[in-house]
């Protein structure tokens, strides 16, 4: 789904949206911000490229952190719950994977973790991208709008 229609059912529907980016480093938001009237539904992100940052940032839990590293479905979930908790808004976005070109803690680069935080509602999608850093980051961007669009449609 395209931002402007995200925007345009965020507007509709009168709610918000936040995001936690790690691998997209903001990203997510930047796209957002770039439609016109996104002010009214967009509360803001959280850049949390370094995996301390993620801990004290969102409130992922150090535990988890350590156990499985910053690449994994329960971070970019704990980070959806942390944008929106934080930031006060509707939906919360979480992103976390590797865009390359080198692995991270065992996990290959393309796997990005997309969590979405929301009204009972707390998922996260995996995605095995191709590509370059740019076209992990794009699709990771893309993920994200498509996961949050099925719960707004």
């Amino acid at each position: 789904m395209k931002a402007e229609t995200l925007i345009t059912h965020l507007i509709e529907r009168g709610e918000t949206v936040a995001t936690a980016e790690s691998l997209t480093a903001g990203l997510v938001c930047a796209t957002l911000t770039e439609v016109p009237g996104s002010s009214a539904v967009v509360r803001g992100g959280l850049v949390v490229y370094a995996t301390d940052l993620k801990a004290k940032l969102a409130g992922v839990e150090e535990g988890l952190l350590a156990a499985h590293g910053a690449v994994h479905p329960e971070v970019a979930a704990q980070l959806a719950v942390g944008a929106r908790d934080r930031c006060g808004a509707t939906w919360g976005l979480g992103l976390t994977g590797v865009a390359g070109p080198d692995g991270q803690d065992g996990v290959a680069p393309g796997v990005v973790h997309v969590g979405l935080a929301g009204p009972d509602t707390l998922t996260v999608r995996t995605l095995d991208l191709s590509g370059d850093r740019a076209a992990v980051r794009a699709g990771a961007v893309s993920g994200a709008f498509a996961l949050l669009g099925e719960h707004l449609a």
